[in-house]
């Protein structure tokens, strides 16, 4: 399984804006049989749709307060709005893609945060069912997946961390590298002046240059978000712009495209 398939983690609003080519190289890795498995994000166009609908909203710690009001736009914006526009552009290529969120199969087993009094029906990751997931890939299928996690009751929802999500679908999968696909082409570092992408980078060499000041601004939340990926058997994380050429077919030819977060 791990030779075949591997784990895109991507914004949906990212996703949206990437060139045609890299649904073209998606669709050409597929044919060759490496099959990615996209686990989506999309808190822009949630928070888009909360302020039309005059719900409000804040975040505690990165995660968004999410009370049963909020989680039904979060489930509506995820799996239907956000989920089907990345399925429809997939197979506009070529490539043959299944959406479908955590609660579908019961795919994300969740259980409450910590802070559940402060953020609600915010969820952690307590199973992935793999066996589901390798069943779509088997039949070749992309598996494009919306971060909703269901209780152990079967009944509850809850509001996952597309990140943290990620992470766990890498990981119960077995796979040992995970692509972040933003609109940057990794983590700058000013060397001699000139602002150059590091190839690679440890965790504890993230956590000193956000100390520092080296890594700054919107460029934290990409990084932290990565850091969160790397969990169970997943080793690396790549962060990589969407927009180069054949971006992850480079990344899986191991060209040094982009910036390699080891543990």
């Amino acid at each position: 399984m791990q030779e075949h398939c591997f784990v895109i983690k991507c914004g949906g609003s990212t996703l949206a804006a990437l060139p045609d080519v890299f649904f073209i190289d998606m669709h050409n890795l597929q044919q060759a049989g490496t099959i990615p498995v996209i686990v989506h994000g999309g808190g822009p166009a949630i928070s888009d749709t909360l302020a039309k609908l005059g719900i409000e909203t804040g975040f505690i710690h990165g995660l968004r307060k999410t009370n049963e009001e909020v989680l039904d736009v979060v489930e509506m914006v995820l799996a239907g709005q956000i989920n089907k526009e990345i399925v429809r552009k997939i197979q506009r290529f070529g490539a043959k893609a299944l959406g479908l969120s955590g609660v579908d199969g019961h795919l994300i087993l969740a259980q409450p945060v910590a802070n559940t009094a402060e953020v609600g029906f915010v969820g952690e990751v307590t199973a992935i069912n793999a066996t589901l997931i390798k069943g779509i890939l088997a039949m070749g299928y992309i598996p494009v997946i919306a971060p909703i996690g269901l209780g152990e009751d079967g009944n509850q929802r809850y509001n996952i961390n597309a990140d943290t999500a990620a992470g766990a679908v890498a990981s119960f999968l077995g796979v040992e590298r995970m692509i972040v696909v933003t609109d940057v082409p990794g983590i700058l570092k000013t060397i001699d002046g000139v602002k150059t992408v590091l190839p690679t980078v440890t965790v504890q060499e993230i956590e000193a240059m956000i100390t520092s000041g080296e890594i700054y601004g919107g460029m934290i939340p990409k990084v932290r978000a990565a850091i969160q990926c790397i969990q169970g058997r997943v080793s690396e994380v790549v962060i990589v712009d969407g927009a180069e050429p054949e971006v992850l077919s480079r990344v899986l030819q191991g060209s040094g495209i982009g910036t390699r977060i080891v543990k």
